[in-house]
């Protein structure tokens, strides 16, 4: 399946995929054709049942390589700042590009990053045309220090890839300077990053991975441009809430949506978004959300209101990436588990939703984010394996 699929992608010059001449013509990339659907297993352990065990064990008890990162501070067009953590062949955490050592930044302590990236660092490295590279877009209150950024980032790493995790505004262990945050559909923000990191490496194969709430953003951003997404080779979506809005009812609505995950999320969003509302009195109704207890009340008092929308319902089914499946352009993986405890199964796309340029795994088992492997107490490497298979298959 994988090989077939990748003798569908082939690139023209400017971009847009082709079908080879020759190849069966129902077979042509383009929104008639309908996208692939692979259901092979991920091979999750006898001894981790059930789709919460594999998602709380992914994110607290598998083992993965840690890595630590050089950071770079960026500042928006609307006066805010975004981090973003490289690390990169010739780019080290404890010492310059001129070989000094360096002690970590008191700063960074409670980062995955070590230190500043430093003027001048960026033209003293390597930075060969056609070198791969891939920024990783993070879900809901993640970052560089998230466990499947950490196994992904150390995969390709270690195969010489340059690899950077690209913040969300108050994700990078600094508040943002706006009463604004991030949300699920900030496809302006993944336009900026994109840019800034092509900016840093203008001649790279670029591929971008999202995983949950990053990758509804990543994909809605690639299925509004179509074509004209030029910066990306090809992209991979893990664990994403395609259906934001039957997402965020199951995670409000069913007893351990609200208990366990709700409850995980909002511990950090709230002290957040109430510290804005310290500094922007006025802005924020800070009554309400003090009393929000599920995602829905979180998203109606503060996610809708300062980001554009109605309410909650209008922010999850306007800023849902399911809808652009359809119009995306390049090679895209898009990975579920079909066990998934924050996406409903029924809300899954099927092949009729995508375009041929998309294949859609969905193996039976994996949790969120999760996609343990091996002997206890197991290890995240089938998730960056599956990635770095798919990116490898395309011309």
């Amino acid at each position: 399946m994988e090989n077939d699929f990748a003798s569908r992608v082939p690139r023209a010059t400017g971009g847009r995929p082709v079908r080879p001449a020759g190849f069966p013509r129902h077979f042509a990339l383009n929104a008639a054709v309908t996208a692939q659907i692979d259901t092979s297993p991920c091979p999750c352990p006898v001894w981790l049942p059930g789709s919460h065990l594999q998602t709380l064990h992914g994110a607290l008890g598998a083992n993965y390589h840690r890595i630590a990162f050089v950071r770079e501070r960026v500042d928006t067009p609307d006066g805010d700042f975004l981090d973003f953590d490289w690390t990169a062949p010739g780019l080290f955490p404890d010492r310059l590009s001129n070989g000094r050592m360096t002690t970590p930044d008191p700063q960074l302590t409670h980062t995955a990053a070590r230190r500043w990236l430093q003027a001048g660092e960026w033209e003293a490295l390597p930075r060969p045309a056609g070198a791969p590279a891939l920024v990783l877009f993070h879900g809901l209150e993640g970052s560089s220090r998230s466990h499947y950024a950490q196994a992904i980032a150390q995969h390709f790493r270690a195969r010489g890839w340059t690899v950077v995790i690209a913040h969300f505004r108050s994700c990078s262990g600094f508040p943002n300077r706006m009463a604004r945050a991030y949300y699920s559909g900030d496809t302006a923000d993944i336009e900026f990053m994109l840019k800034t990191v092509r900016q840093r490496m203008p001649d790279a194969r670029w591929h971008a991975v999202g995983v949950s709430m990053g990758g509804n953003a990543m994909l809605k951003y690639i299925g509004e441009q179509g074509e004209q997404v030029d910066a990306l080779t090809a992209c991979a979506a893990v664990s994403v809430p395609l259906d934001l809005a039957a997402c965020g009812r199951h995670l409000s609505e069913t007893f351990l949506g609200r208990a366990l995950y709700s409850r995980y999320f909002l511990r950090t969003m709230k002290v957040k978004i109430i510290e804005k509302a310290r500094r922007f009195p006025g802005n924020i109704d800070s009554l309400r959300l003090s009393q929000a207890r599920t995602l829905r009340e979180f998203d109606d008092a503060y996610t809708a209101p300062m980001h554009g929308y109605k309410n909650a319902l209008d922010y999850w089914t306007r800023a849902a990436s399911k809808q652009h499946l359809s119009e995306i352009a390049i090679p895209a993986l898009v990975l579920n588990a079909r066990n998934d405890p924050f996406v409903p199964e029924a809300s899954l796309p099927g092949s009729r939703d995508c375009s041929a340029s998309v294949l859609l795994h969905q193996p039976a088992e994996g949790g969120h984010a999760g996609f343990v492997t091996g002997g206890f107490p197991g290890n995240l490497s089938w998730l960056p394996n599956r990635l770095a298979r798919f990116f490898d298959m395309l011309p």
